[in-house]
């Protein structure tokens, strides 16, 4: 990784008449942004298919990717919706927030129409993309259309249990019976990989790389869970005898309680850890750099008993460490990893860290406390790091400024010199340029000098987050002039 910048910007995000950003013309003009900006990395959050609350860290499934993202003007221009049909559906008022129950509305009805005018013209394209994805696309299909007939529960509380414990006999049986939506989900697949592969190579194009996100866990209702339970800790039922969670820290009094499913390591170790080989290579196909969330969760992860109502009384467990992580880092060689490394530093998480070799994260937001030394301060980096103005789980930074200790904000304004002239975001930013790190990257957001209302994710909460989105205009000339020069002046062209 050279030195470089790059800028954390989600798809759901992107300006669109449709109430989401999706894949089309607003994010070639994005990429044509990056470009002008000087920017090498455009960031990502996953891209895979959201579940209850919208969250793309809570995932129907590891490998396939979102519908939302499918763009309709491109479907309409290769004559498998009418503009009319899609202006007839609601997507929302307001375009800088996601309405994500008027998407989920009309977003599918839509793709039936895309389906049933395009399976038998797109079948042997289709048929050649179901056999490149054999592994996990007929399970995730299936799955989906299970979810139909049975009301959009969790698999867990299907009423029929072949079903749902996915027994060859039940699953020959509905995949006959529900051959409809199994086909409605893999058509949708095969458009969202379509689209997407034609993006990534114009943004590649550009000289840009994508980073993308890889959620440590998958969630409890996931094709991945129901179809490969034997790589998961779960009791006769198939339902977990402890959660996912992270403990009381700088995010929550409570903690997090995320809830998934935790992994069976030693019967993943017994297979040479195959699923997960499954899993990263599945993320090639998408990025080109993938940052692994929750690194620390390698070392030791936090086990919360199922039931509990927050992650305070979890324990910690001993994880896999190099024996995972070594054969991702040693079976993928054309790719390269982010570990997110936040949360309780441990010299256990540290050693890990030093061993795999990978860039870990500084993020500014961090590192100015008033009352001890951060090893988030810029002049306390390596050059093997991403420095971060903050993540998707941090406060933009005007309103961290707004938020934050008063003393840690003066802290901030001595050690970097900010002044009103400059501002106290291009401050902020003109720290992260400056550093050592080989990479800094900010969100969008932050260019933007936006605050209050404008965060994309509380953690520890499950309402009104990952909204948030770009306006028309905003990602304009005159700033991409402006990233452009900062990034010149500190050596990451």
């Amino acid at each position: 990784m050279d030195r470089s910048s790059g800028i954390l910007m989600p798809i759901s995000s992107l300006p669109s008449p449709y109430g989401i950003g999706t894949f089309g013309k607003a994010a070639y003009r994005f990429a044509d942004f990056l470009h002008e900006a000087g920017q090498k990395y455009w960031q990502l959050l996953p891209l895979g298919p959201t579940s209850y609350g919208d969250s793309p860290y809570q995932a129907f499934s590891t490998f396939a990717g979102n519908p939302y993202f499918i763009d309709l003007d491109t479907l309409i221009a290769e004559d498998l919706l009418t503009q009319k049909e899609v202006d007839a559906c609601a997507w929302g008022t307001e375009p800088r927030y996601v309405d994500y129950g008027k998407i989920y509305e009309n977003r599918f009805t839509l793709l039936e129409k895309a389906k049933a005018r395009g399976w038998a013209r797109d079948r042997e394209a289709v048929a050649a993309f179901e056999a490149e994805n054999a592994r996990w696309l007929p399970d995730y299909a299936l799955f989906m259309a299970l979810k139909r007939h049975f009301g959009m529960k969790s698999w867990t509380e299907w009423p029929d249990e072949g079903a749902r414990l996915h027994s060859p006999e039940a699953v020959a049986r509905y995949r006959a019976e529900l051959r409809e939506d199994v086909e409605l989900f893999t058509y949708i697949q095969f458009l969202f990989f379509r689209q997407w592969s034609a993006l990534k190579r114009y943004i590649n194009g550009l000289g840009i790389r994508i980073i993308g996100d890889i959620p440590i866990y998958v969630a409890m209702d996931s094709s991945d869970v129901w179809s490969e339970p034997e790589n998961f800790q779960l009791d006769e039922s198939k339902k977990p005898t402890e959660v996912s969670g992270v403990p009381p820290d700088y995010f929550s009094a409570d903690g997090q309680l995320w809830g998934n499913p935790l992994y069976d390591y030693d019967a993943m170790q017994k297979n040479g850890f195959e699923w997960w080989i499954r899993r990263i290579g599945g993320a090639t196909k998408l990025y080109d750099v993938i940052r692994i969330d929750h690194f620390r969760g390698f070392e030791s992860y936090w086990a919360v008993p199922c039931g509990e109502t927050t992650a305070k009384n979890g324990h910690w467990v001993k994880g896999p460490g190099m024996s995972l992580v070594g054969v991702l880092t040693g079976w993928f060689h054309d790719i390269e990893f982010i570990a997110e490394d936040l949360g309780f530093p441990t010299p256990e998480v540290t050693q890990l860290l030093a061993d795999s070799r990978l860039p870990g994260m500084k993020v500014l937001e961090f590192a100015f406390d008033s009352r001890d030394t951060s090893s988030y301060l810029p002049h306390s980096y390596g050059e093997n790091c991403v420095c971060y103005t903050g993540t998707h789980d941090n406060a933009p930074l005007a309103l961290w400024r707004t938020e934050a200790d008063r003393a840690d904000i003066a802290f901030a304004v001595q050690y970097l010199g900010l002044n009103e002239r400059e501002g106290f975001n291009r401050g902020i930013i003109r720290g992260g340029m400056g550093s050592v790190a080989k990479l800094f990257v900010a969100q969008m957001q932050d260019w933007l000098d936006l605050g209050a209302g404008h965060r994309m994710n509380v953690p520890g909460t499950s309402c009104g987050n990952w909204a948030w989105r770009l306006l028309p205009g905003e990602a304009s000339h005159s700033l991409a002039k402006s990233i452009h020069e900062m990034t010149r002046i500190y050596g990451r062209l």
